[in-house]
């Protein structure tokens, strides 16, 4: 058995609580050959993508296993590996609580491929388009896209710049080549968007889906190993890891139980304990839901030859994201019992450091210091490929809807050449990066891990409405569609506006604001974090007033939609 609470003399001080040494050289070289490999096979992608098929579905050529390690690459953001494993090791059983909801959301997204295969072309649009042949769908379905994206984009950059400043060993002060922590968290959002603007602008959807072929590979590989070296310190006895996670996490049994972060009661408030409850609920409505509609993932399901190979691909991709959160398990009672909570938190409050500092420390257990940075590095350098295919896909995935729905379908009223359309594609993704770069470099100080939240709830709210009436309700119309998308992007909006994580929220000793905006600014009239409890029944019910509320109707229409969508007949016609 290994000690619990392992004392850190200064010998075994972590590279991650001291400056730059080996291991994070040999990061940063990992890094850089994955991201000389994958700009090499960008290249190759682009004499390879003639036409908009190949730019925007990959030519409709991968197969379901190619798709299905795709997906799990989409799905599998710096959040899943670095804060569901965090946040295992800081709130025990209710981190876990993540990884279940991220998982079930899948078992409804199964069913819905197919259709969506059968009735869709490039983008979301393309589903109630092809029954209301209105602009004003395409540019509702546009605006919704655009906004998930860029959410997720600036989240996603803050991250990376977080991450890189961090294995620096520049969280703590200190300056690395005469740059200081802030400068570094620059320069990384800024490499990471300039190189998926590169990946999107060259290959298109083929480059960014070897992209995530390959990083879904190194993750789970990388994870697997991880998990087996925490298993064997405990001699493969997951009750041993659990009890030594509960010791060390100074929660005792209480580690192992719900309530220490969801959910939680508050004695002598019923309301207060009520309003936590719902939040809890509510963040699994927004997990579940919002996965069908997130728009980098539903244009996956157009990159396969038919329907039932999406339906097999997101059957792999199930059981590739189920065997990687089992394994978040592992990392993140593993991180509690190995490292140690304080450590942790020490660290880095949020946790995110959790598994790289388990890495390291289990390495060291392993094979002595040098096994230590040779599992950081591993570790370090594919959360950053992590973030970066990630981005790379809500470029794409933005940037196709711009230059196929707004340019193709309202400027060119329908009729533009595909080289036109790639064309404002590639432009698309540099001005959607740019923008993203701009707003990640603003946001680089501040705690903005509430915007993938955000982004899961918008989803849910604003797309699902139209995506599910759009396929099963024979009276659903335009104005039922712009009504869905703007009600629910709305409320999504002023909900999460007026909640305690922007403001409201100070801290009981320090009166520190624990939220985004200062403590002397207080909106909170909302009580719950996320939105999606009450913006989801919104959203759904726009789309329904606003239809019943419009003339029009096109039974014909939606009885073609429902052929092709169970048959596949006239799939690849448009």
């Amino acid at each position: 058995m290994i000690p619990t609470n392992p004392p850190t003399p200064a010998s075994l001080v972590s590279a991650l609580e001291g400056q730059f040494g080996p291991a994070h050289a040999w990061t940063l070289a990992l890094f850089a050959l994955f991201v000389l490999v994958t700009l090499v096979i960008s290249i190759r992608m682009r004499r390879t993508t003639r036409g908009a098929v190949d730019y925007f579905a990959g030519g409709r050529g991968f197969s379901s296993t190619q798709n299905g390690l795709a997906l799990t690459g989409d799905y599998l953001s710096a959040a899943s590996f670095l804060g569901i494993a965090g946040m295992i090791a800081i709130q025990g059983y209710d981190g876990f609580l993540y990884s279940i909801g991220f998982l079930v959301a899948w078992l409804l997204v199964l069913p819905m491929a197919q259709l969506m295969r059968n009735t869709g072309r490039f983008t979301m649009a393309d589903l109630p388009a092809f029954r209301m042949r209105r602009m004003r769908v395409r540019l509702a379905c546009s605006i919704s896209t655009v906004t998930v994206c860029v959410f997720y984009l600036v989240a996603q950059m803050v991250g990376a710049g977080a991450l890189v400043a961090v294995l620096l060993g520049l969280h703590d002060g200190g300056t690395f080549l005469g740059l200081s922590a802030d400068q570094a968290r620059t320069g990384a959002i800024v490499l990471v968007g300039v190189l998926m603007i590169v990946y999107v602008m060259y290959g298109g959807m083929k480059a960014a889906t070897w992209l995530q072929i390959i990083k879904a590979i190194l993750l789970l590989t990388v994870t697997g190993l991880l998990t087996a070296l925490v298993l064997s310190l405990f001699s493969f006895d997951p009750r041993a890891l659990l009890g030594a996670a509960a010791d060390a996490s100074g929660h005792g049994s209480a580690f192992l139980e719900p309530g220490l972060r969801l959910g939680v009661e508050v004695p002598g408030d019923p309301v207060q304990t009520a309003f936590n409850k719902l939040d809890l609920i509510s963040l699994g409505l927004a997990l579940v839901l919002g996965t069908v509609a997130l728009p980098h993932i539903l244009i996956r399901f157009y990159t396969v030859p038919d329907g039932r190979a999406a339906r097999t691909s997101v059957n792999r991709t199930i059981v590739m994201i189920g065997a990687f959160y089992l394994m978040t398990l592992a990392l993140g009672f593993g991180a509690a019992a190995v490292v140690g909570s304080e450590r942790i938190l020490a660290a880095d409050p949020s946790g995110n450091t959790a598994v790289p500092l388990l890495a390291e420390e289990v390495g060291r257990l392993t094979a002595g210091p040098v096994g230590a940075a040779v599992m950081l590095a591993l570790v370090s350098a594919v959360a950053l490929a992590t973030i970066l295919a990630v981005i790379a896909s809500l470029t794409l995935a933005s940037s196709s809807s711009i230059a196929h729905d707004v340019f193709g379908h309202i400027l060119m009223w329908g009729r533009p050449r595909e080289s036109q359309e790639v064309g404002v594609a590639r432009f698309s993704a540099c001005l959607v990066g740019a923008v993203a770069i701009v707003l990640a470099v603003q946001a680089r100080g501040q705690n903005v891990a509430f915007l993938v939240g955000l982004a899961f709830a918008i989803a849910a709210a604003a797309n699902l409405p139209v995506i599910v009436l759009t396929m099963f309700w024979r009276r659903f119309n335009t104005q039922g569609v712009e009504w869905g998308v703007y009600g629910g992007l709305s409320a999504t909006l002023v909900l999460m506006l007026l909640s305690p994580v922007v403001s409201g929220r100070t801290h009981p000793v320090t009166g520190e604001s624990l939220s985004v905006l200062p403590a002397w600014i207080d909106i909170q009239v909302f009580p719950m974090e996320n939105p999606a409890l009450v913006a989801v029944p919104i959203g759904f019910a726009c789309a329904i007033i606003g239809s019943l509320l419009s003339p029009e109707r096109d039974s014909a229409r939606f009885t073609e939609l429902r052929v092709r969508s169970l048959t596949g007949w006239g799939a690849d016609q448009g």
